[in-house]
């Protein structure tokens, strides 16, 4: 078996970034990462979270979603759209969250030009989509950004979208599914027997 895979709890393999115990980490490997969504609340999620995971890892920030849903009120857009700098002010002090003031700001403005953008993000993204025949045989395989992840990072922050630059559009891209990333053998993979 590839090492980058590893059999799961449940067993059945799974990317080994996702370990092999039953975890919160490892059940959205195996229920969300990767999965098509057009759920508005889980598209603004995966956003918002691939802007604070910049400069950081993702296992920091995922160990804080569920602060995260609290903060950013379960990802609504219209009403992140409409918080104040007060609601800014007041989770930069926050302890529960990655308390970074351009990041929480470029939340609400990403809510704010998320309401206002046409297409609407999740056919924005489908727009970009990637389907490989294959999928990558090992974590090297993945690519950190890709000419579509670039090309979408472009058009976002044309609409006013910000910290979207070509690799966090990428694992958004990767978040709602829009490519599979998940290793060959890995049973949630495009090419999984």
């Amino acid at each position: 078996m590839n090492s980058d895979v590893v059999i799961g709890y449940h067993g059945r393999p799974r990317c080994a970034w996702a370990g092999a115990a039953d975890t919160a980490f490892g059940r959205y490997h195996d229920e969300v990462w990767g999965t098509r969504t057009y759920d508005e609340p889980a598209i603004f999620e995966a956003l918002t979270l691939g802007v604070f995971e910049v400069g950081l890892s993702w296992s920091i920030v995922f160990g804080k979603r569920d602060a995260f849903r609290t903060a950013f009120r379960g990802f609504d857009v219209a009403e992140v759209a409409a918080m104040t700098e007060h609601d800014v002010d007041r989770l930069v002090q926050d302890a529960s969250i990655i308390r970074n003031r351009a990041k929480i700001q470029a939340t609400v403005g990403n809510a704010r030009a998320m309401i206002s953008a046409s297409p609407d993000l999740a056919a924005l993204a489908r727009s970009y989509e990637i389907n490989r025949e294959q999928s990558p045989r090992s974590l090297a395989d993945i690519p950190r950004s890709t000419p579509q992840a670039e090309a979408f990072s472009r058009q976002l922050k044309s609409q006013g979208y910000r910290f979207m630059g070509p690799a966090s559009v990428y694992a958004f891209m990767q978040n709602v599914g829009v490519v599979n990333d998940h290793i060959h053998g890995c049973f949630r993979a495009a090419d999984y027997p």
